[in-house]
């Protein structure tokens, strides 16, 4: 490994970012090179070589038009991305990254060696397109400059400035673009479905060496101290946790919640210094795949339609394969105290099979109870504002 390689590894290592990398027909010695120097795991979350026809077909969701083109590269990278969302610790930032690539193999190629790289981050997206001159160098060769290109780019991407010779001759082409994101067009993205999490963290306290999110889910329209008390009781319960409410932008039974409302909601966990996520997932499944060995906090009432085969197409077998696979995902559920028709119950008061036991973990009535809602909360404003 070369000086600068290893001094740009390094200096990667140090940021706060955590990476998934899919790569397909070159940058393998990037691998390597990032692998290699200390501090690996703070980087790399995953990496994936989907080099067959399925793999890959597998990994975008279709066969792609084009294997080696900007649009794949984009498309994989945007996968990444969400992929790293999923996997990462609270309070790092992400980085997806795409490459395919057409170099130089056993049998001569009829078209150009080139490759395609495409970075992205919560504010970015960046691609670059390189074409090689055939015939100059081997194979190794071309391997080695398109993960000195890949390196270069992901330090890029972490704020990392390099000199770096990628030893191009002059006449082999280069082509940049970068698309940059606000606010507003991720929560745009994310309603489309185009990235599953928006993530706020305006508490870092905590955060630092957290393996693991404690999530309240909620319309938290309005948000009141009952959230927060509750939040703030559950968190007591485990060990090395961080605190998140959660909204989802998608309902399943009315329309998406407009940007504009998103930010106003928002706004009250930025008042009150309280960390929250924005997802796309209605469904408590759902949100427990896009956070893996989360905890989950949820009412009685709540954890009742769990495990309700109602909302499983009515099939028994369904409900418990899926909350199974949570389950070895590491997922539990925090239950909190409910009013249910006028009765308030807890835990033991449902019926939750013997298989999925162990996921739920009760707050006792003792430790928490608050019975007025966002919705007695709002129609209680309405009748002042009436007044």
């Amino acid at each position: 490994m070369e000086s600068w390689i290893k001094a740009l590894v390094e200096a990667i290592h140090s940021t706060p970012y955590q990476s998934v990398i899919f790569l397909s027909g070159g940058a393998s010695q990037a691998l390597g090179w990032l692998m290699s120097v200390p501090g690996a795991s703070n980087t790399i979350l995953e990496v994936v070589v989907p080099y067959s026809r399925n793999s890959m077909a597998q990994l975008l969701g279709k066969i792609p038009t084009h294997f080696t083109s900007q649009k794949t590269a984009e498309e994989m990278a945007l996968v990444a991305y969400n992929r790293a969302l999923k996997l990462s610790a609270p309070g790092k930032q992400v980085l997806g990254v795409g490459f395919t690539g057409s170099l130089a193999s056993s049998q001569p190629k009829r078209g150009d060696h080139r490759f395609f790289l495409s970075t992205r981050t919560h504010n970015c997206l960046r691609t670059s397109h390189v074409t090689l001159l055939k015939a100059l160098r081997s194979r190794e060769e071309e391997d080695k400059i398109s993960s000195q290109f890949l390196v270069k780019a992901v330090g890029h991407m972490c704020g990392i400035s390099a000199m770096v010779n990628l030893e191009l001759q002059e006449s082999e082409l280069l082509q940049e673009k970068e698309s940059n994101f606000d606010e507003n067009d991720e929560l745009q993205q994310l309603i489309d479905g185009q990235i599953c999490t928006k993530i706020y963290d305006f508490d870092t306290d905590g955060i630092r060496n957290a393996e693991r999110r404690i999530i309240l889910p909620g319309s938290f329209n309005p948000l009141h101290e009952g959230h927060l008390r509750l939040l703030e009781i559950a968190l007591s319960m485990l060990d090395n946790a961080v605190p998140y409410f959660e909204i989802s932008a998608i309902n399943a039974d009315k329309p998406p919640l407009s940007i504009n409302e998103i930010n106003r909601r928002v706004e009250q966990f930025r008042r009150a210094g309280k960390n929250v996520i924005i997802s796309n997932q209605p469904y408590f499944y759902k949100k427990a795949e896009l956070f893996p060995g989360s905890a989950f906090v949820i009412g009685a009432d709540t954890a009742v339609r769990l495990v309700n085969p109602k909302y499983y197409g009515g099939d028994y077998s369904r409900m418990l394969e899926i909350l199974l696979e949570c389950k070895r995902t590491g997922t539990t559920f925090i239950v909190g105290g409910r009013k249910v028709d006028g009765i308030f119950k807890v835990l033991d008061d449902c019926e939750i099979p013997e298989e999925l036991r162990e996921m739920f973990i009760s707050i006792p009535e003792d430790k928490f109870r608050v019975d007025i809602s966002s919705t007695e909360l709002r129609q209680e404003q309405n009748q002042d504002e009436e007044k």
